[in-house]
């Protein structure tokens, strides 16, 4: 099987991950679902190029393609530290992974016959020294590092019926515990409750770490699990990471498995005997007890879960964006030959150079955006209505705006001069659809039949159509071919003549 394509989207994310978050290359790997190798390769090909990340930020993904084209490096030769020492100074107060690993660069940096390794490599090889030398290790988080989520086991049972499912988070640091209900536990649940515990801690962890759940994975997998679009869309809109624990790991969550359990114990048990209409009751309720249970004295150490969290992981958070997160969905669609993408039954207009490509619709509550390699194109109001077009002129070519500068105005200007049934007509046509653009071709018909039937005739017509209340061009064509006994008599005009020159134009033409 070949290997999947990786698009210059998520190269742009590995290097934003790297330059801008600057996350070890295991964890960029572990979060979009690539190895380490790959994850090198295009860091080392920006840095050869000489780009950061406001320089890669700004680039359109062709720009950025063609800044990183270029030859690889040749292989160099690596030489490896003591790790017998490097895990005894480790066991010094205030002695680091990053200290030991700038000694280790220092001593070689003169040495031009070897390379020492990089900061990523030298801390797997460490940790793989490290676990032939015992069975099992205690995390130990940073401030501010990772974000653990879950849901709850247990769930609240709705009086209006259905269930109330309890989403959990906690800080790695701290432990500062968050619950809130949803009704499910679909993609929008889950980002709710991310969104909700953002808001409630005040900042942004550089980590997200989930479970493997499908609303969130779209394949989970015990070592290569890959995150949906609209959660990359999440974690970019964030500044941050999504980065799921291992498939049947729950070790590397342990901190929210324990905040579960903590949470049932001390806040859905104590709801055990009250009922709830819906899930913002639920919310309600569990609302001061979050708070106690957050300002709950530790049992062997000083301080409680709120005072930790406003000392050390507070500080350390990023800040949240100005504009709250608005879930979106992706689809990728092809530009039809009338310049429009179709999403939910509805076409929307994009330039007519793109006719015939692929392109991609991020589409929100609100909005359709429509991007070609990342970079939008344009955007649109969504429409719900089936069948329906969103055009914009300028997305049309130079002939087809031509066409579209016909108006409502000069449909009525040539109906008046044919008769007053036949400009009563035209504007019912031009009335009975929401965009008068899908009348003009029946009005221009319309006026064209006094070319074949003259203009007596077709005002007798429009007047008898008026009187049948319908107003369409098939059933006047009708009244002028099956009732022509019942129509005046005359002569079609001479369109050549210059008394008729001025309504030559829509039936000249047809």
């Amino acid at each position: 099987m070949p290997a999947r394509k990786i698009t210059m989207r998520k190269v742009k994310e590995i290097l934003r991950l790297s330059l801008d978050s600057r996350l070890a290359y295991d964890q960029i790997a572990q979060s979009l679902g690539l190895s380490k190798g790959v994850i090198s390769k295009y860091v080392r090909l920006a840095t050869a190029a000489g780009l950061d990340w406001p320089a890669i930020e700004a680039m359109d993904e062709g720009e950025l393609q063609r800044q990183l084209r270029g030859e690889p490096s040749g292989p160099a030769v690596f030489v490896a530290p003591d790790y017998g020492l490097v895990h005894l100074e480790l066991r010094g107060k205030g002695v680091t992974l990053m200290l030991l690993w700038q000694e280790y660069c220092g001593k070689w940096a003169e040495n031009s016959q070897v390379k020492p390794y990089q900061y990523s490599q030298f801390c797997e090889n460490y940790r793989r020294f490290a676990r032939t030398l015992k069975r099992s290790m205690r995390q130990v988080h940073r401030a501010g590092d990772k974000l653990f989520i879950d849901y709850a086991g247990p769930t609240v049972a709705l009086t209006g019926g259905g269930k109330a499912n309890i989403f959990v988070a906690a800080m790695g640091a701290s432990g500062y515990a968050f619950a809130w209900a949803t009704p499910a536990q679909t993609t929008a649940d889950w980002l709710e409750g991310c969104v909700k515990a953002l808001a409630f801690y005040g900042g942004v962890p550089q980590l997200i770490v989930p479970d493997n759940p499908r609303a969130v994975i779209t394949q989970a997998s015990r070592y290569e699990p890959r995150a949906t679009d609209t959660v990359l869309d999440f974690a970019c809109h964030y500044g941050c990471s999504v980065l799921p624990a291992r498939a049947y790991h729950p070790q590397d969550k342990a901190k929210v498995e324990s905040t579960v359990q903590i949470v049932e114990r001390w806040i859905l048990a104590r709801l055990r005997h009250q009922s709830f209409h819906g899930v913002a009751e639920v919310n309600a309720a569990m609302a001061p007890l979050l708070e106690y249970l957050n300002n709950k004295p530790f049992q062997k150490l000083p301080g409680c879960r709120a005072s930790v969290f406003a000392a050390i992981d507070a500080p350390a958070l990023m800040a949240l964006p100005l504009e709250p997160f608005e879930l979106a969905v992706f689809k990728t669609v092809k530009v039809h030959i009338d310049y429009h993408v179709e999403f939910e039954g509805h076409r929307y207009s994009v330039p007519h150079a793109l006719v015939g490509q692929t392109l991609e619709v991020r589409v929100t509550r609100f909005t359709l955006e429509i991007l070609n390699r990342g970079q939008r194109v344009c955007s649109h109001a969504r429409d719900g209505r089936r069948g329906g077009f969103t055009t914009i002129g300028e997305h049309m070519p130079e002939a087809h705006r031509a066409h579209a500068q016909w108006s409502p105005e000069r449909l009525l200007a040539w109906g008046e001069q044919i008769g007053v049934a036949t400009a009563g007509v035209v504007r019912k046509m031009l009335e009975r659809q929401r965009h008068p653009e899908h009348a003009y071709r029946a009005c221009l018909g319309l006026l064209s039949l006094g070319r074949r039937y003259g203009h007596a005739r077709l005002e007798a017509a429009s007047l008898m159509a008026l009187q049948l209340g319908t107003c369409k061009y098939s059933h006047i064509r009708d009244i002028l071919v099956n009732r022509g006994d019942q129509l005046p008599k005359t002569e079609a005009p001479e369109w050549s003549s210059p008394a008729h020159a001025h309504v030559r134009g829509p039936g000249y033409y047809q």
